[in-house]
């Protein structure tokens, strides 16, 4: 991993040296280390193994502005068996789908879709700087920098991520592009050096949302677009609800609020222009067990005989979009 943080660090020096993100390098080092440490993660040797076992091909063209994400070019039957061995050792894939030199990672989430839904509500990103909180893999960091994004650092603490979002630009091999394994609260407070931010997925998982969205906005120049998406449930101003236990089988979601509640929670801390952009309920289309995701997922999480309740009888998940603008 020494190597793959020496290359991250020469890039974002290169990049950052000048910008109002330089500060962030004096303790990215220390982050990036504790983020890719084998002591705390005893599977990143088998994970970088994987990696380290893609074979080398040739790229003919590189997608990103289409539903799977990828590349296109020759490959051997032997190569893609080797391609596939090498990417299933990186199971599971949450977020997608990608689609390699033929290869389609049919993953858990259809996140093609939530990327639709809120396409038309972006403000132009070309010449903008993005973070994306919790982006998993980062699908929606390539379509990011696809849309004309400047620059994209997507964040997230799992090294799995990580190490699957190397895997994919092992061959896309795009510039202005990096997923770090580090929190939003690892990032330096008051940085004010992003065009436009990401949460999507992330605020029911925070004890404090309002702390969360505060961080996001410290994120966030004057005038900077926030996107954010996150699980709601219906109801009026005020309207939020607490699990008293596992929600949807989830032990770490702390709170869901309704829509126009998230709304006052944005404008509470200095949002503008705070908007409702979309409301979905979840399908079992959109999440669902796939080869490249074999373990339990949304279909499991519902109660059988009444899908419009989660296993513990709690309303099933409903998710929105909201855009807003940092003060």
């Amino acid at each position: 991993m020494d190597e793959f943080i020496a290359q991250d660090l020469q890039q974002l020096r290169e990049r950052w040296a000048g910008t109002l993100l330089e500060p962030w390098l004096t303790d990215l080092p220390a982050q990036l280390a504790q983020g890719f440490s084998s002591g705390r993660y005893g599977d990143i040797p088998r994970w970088l193994q994987a990696l380290l076992s893609l074979p080398n091909l040739s790229v003919q063209s590189v997608n990103l502005n289409t539903d799977r994400v990828g590349c296109t070019g020759t490959i051997s039957e032997g190569q893609r068996d080797q391609l596939t061995a090498a990417l299933e050792g990186l199971h599971p894939w949450r977020k997608g789908p990608f689609e390699l030199f033929g290869l389609h990672l049919n993953t858990e989430w259809r996140s093609d879709w939530k990327w639709n839904r809120l396409e038309n509500a972006l403000q132009d990103l070309s010449q903008r700087r993005v973070l994306d909180v919790g982006c998993g893999s980062g699908y929606h960091s390539w379509r990011m920098l696809g849309a004309g994004a400047q620059e994209v650092i997507g964040v997230d603490p799992s090294p799995l991520f990580n190490l699957q979002f190397r895997a994919i630009q092992h061959y896309l091999r795009q510039p202005n592009i990096n997923v770090l394994p580090v929190t939003l609260e690892q990032i330096p407070s008051q940085l004010h050096a992003f065009d436009t931010v990401f949460s999507m997925g992330v605020l029911y998982h925070r004890r404090s949302p309002l702390d969360h969205l505060i961080d996001l906005r410290n994120t966030l120049r004057s005038d900077g677009q926030l996107i954010l998406e996150t699980l709601v449930v219906e109801g009026g101003l005020n309207t939020v609800f607490i699990p008293p236990s596992r929600y949807a089988r989830m032990g770490n979601v702390w709170c869901l609020p309704s829509p126009v509640t998230l709304c006052g929670w944005l404008e509470k801390v200095g949002f503008k222009r705070a908007q409702i952009i979309d409301i979905n309920t979840t399908s079992t289309s959109e999440q669902r067990t796939t080869p490249w995701m074999k373990f339990h997922s949304l279909e499991q999480f519902l109660d059988s005989d009444n899908p419009n309740l989660t296993v513990e009888g709690h309303p099933a998940p409903m998710r929105a979009i909201l855009t807003a603008n940092a003060p």
